[in-house]
């Protein structure tokens, strides 16, 4: 079997452990993980959104069970959703890799380092809530784009602006199977397809840590969980850098997936 595979089973493992306890980062952690491993952003970010297809489908399920969902906020952010996805996955499956991965890697620092000011401010207080199509089509393009933030970008915007966290987590937790499913397809279109042994093992991994995150949400302190995250996502992104100006300065070579 692909040794690349039980790496991507640890991803898996370790991206749902942290999603489960903080109900986000999953995309931002494993694409994190996958391009520290040396997956190119294109492939990184289509195997995580096809095995989020899995996750987010279940998720916004339960959400519309319990009625959590407000679907005219639904029906705002996920046509704008949808189509910034769409266009951030085509510019990352266009692009070469040389240019895009310097450009995800500062991304992802920028978001890890959000992670971290949310953890350390707290709580937002209610402003006017305004924008959502706007909010939907930037966390859409920058979530494909970059391989994860759609839960960062608009969860926490939504509720810094007054909106309930039920009804919040509820309705972005379902747009987020719509936009996953177009991201997915459009990654399919472009790439001609993903490797099935890569999903496969992030799915894997992230079946067997979800009971164990269940039971960690009980008892982590979400802020402090943040903020170890956030400086985790950090610290990945600037190796990221580091080698992306002098590729000599890595160290995980041993563990890097062979190109072709």
């Amino acid at each position: 079997m692909d040794p690349f595979f039980w790496q991507s089973v640890l991803v898996g493992f370790l991206a749902q452990l942290v999603d489960g306890a903080l109900g986000m980062a999953y995309g931002l952690v494993s694409t994190s993980f996958l391009l520290a491993f040396g997956m190119p952003p294109a492939a990184a970010s289509a195997a995580v959104h096809t095995a989020e297809m899995f996750t987010t489908g279940a998720s916004g399920a339960a959400h519309i069970w319990r009625r959590n969902v407000k679907w005219n906020l639904v029906w705002q952010l996920a046509p704008a959703g949808i189509a910034g996805g769409i266009a951030g996955a085509l510019v990352v499956s266009y692009l070469p890799v040389s240019i895009m991965k310097p450009i995800v890697s500062a991304y992802l620092l920028i978001m890890g380092a959000l992670v971290v000011v949310l953890a350390i401010r707290g709580p937002k207080p209610p402003a006017e809530i305004k924008g959502v199509k706007r909010l939907g089509l930037f966390g859409g393009f920058l979530d494909a784009a970059g391989g994860g933030g759609w839960g960062p970008i608009v969860t926490t915007t939504l509720l810094g602006r007054g909106h309930g966290a039920r009804h919040a987590v509820g309705s972005v937790n379902t747009t987020e199977f719509l936009v996953t499913a177009a991201i997915s397809a459009t990654f399919f279109f472009a790439l001609g397809g993903v490797r099935w042994t890569d999903i496969l093992g992030l799915v894997i991994g992230g079946v067997i840590a979800a009971p164990i995150a269940a039971f960690a949400v009980s008892i982590t302190r979400p802020r402090l969980l943040m903020g170890v995250i956030g400086c985790f996502v950090v610290s990945l992104s600037l190796w990221q850098i580091a080698v992306a100006i002098d590729p000599q300065m890595t160290f995980l070579a041993s563990l890097r997936r062979p190109v072709g």
